[in-house]
């Protein structure tokens, strides 16, 4: 899950839920929408056997999993654009903080001539792109980090990632614009610089 307070093109008040592709927009944070947010879209839906066998969760394992009827009382949609997640967290060590507004800089600018623009760029109502800095994701020395996640109603014009997040690590400026043709556009990963892959059930990627 990110919240979109680094995103242009949506409100503090909405959440993006990757993998599963939902943007859950008009959260507020009095109680009822945040138990209705946790509750009802992020718990999960099946405890791990060993919690659920745990003598301490015994009576408490029904509020550990999701409760799908509070879902009802959220504004939940389908995410169909491509999303750029680029680490620029700073705080513990200096280079994301860095390398990621860089990074995000040289997307913008190269994602002009690619068919999925981003939204601020583009005027057409196909699949198009928002970039976002995140938080920390982890390995630091692996700067620049970028998640990319290629929505799933890419599938239907044959598109190999749709549906799927790749994640790649030591990112450079001159990385991008392969990138964002040979990922973004059509769907090939990487190898030199991937990290870790998921798709929407939660299974890790291989290759």
């Amino acid at each position: 899950m990110i919240t979109t307070s680094s995103a242009t093109t949506s409100s503090p008040e909405t959440a993006l839920l990757f993998p599963s592709f939902k943007r859950i927009s008009s959260l507020s944070t009095n109680v009822t929408s945040m138990t209705n947010f946790i509750v009802g879209a992020i718990l999960p839906t099946k405890l791990n056997p060993n919690n659920a066998a745990s003598l301490l969760l015994k009576n408490a394992t029904a509020h550990l999993q999701r409760q799908p009827e509070l879902a009802k009382q959220l504004q939940i949609e389908g995410i169909n654009d491509v999303h750029i997640l680029i680490c620029g967290h700073g705080e513990r060590d200096s280079r994301c903080g860095i390398l990621g507004p860089i990074l995000q800089r040289e997307f913008e600018d190269k994602l002009r001539s690619s068919k999925y623009a981003l939204k601020s760029q583009s005027t057409t109502t196909t699949t198009q792109s928002e970039i976002s800095q995140i938080s920390h994701i982890g390995g630091h020395k692996f700067a620049g980090n970028v998640i990319i996640y290629i929505p799933p109603i890419l599938e239907k014009q044959g598109h190999p990632l749709a549906g799927k997040g790749i994640w790649y690590g030591r990112v450079e400026p001159k990385h991008v614009e392969g990138i964002i043709r040979k990922t973004i556009e059509e769907g090939v990963v990487i190898k030199e610089l991937f990290r870790g892959g998921i798709d929407r059930e939660a299974n890790l990627m291989r290759i």
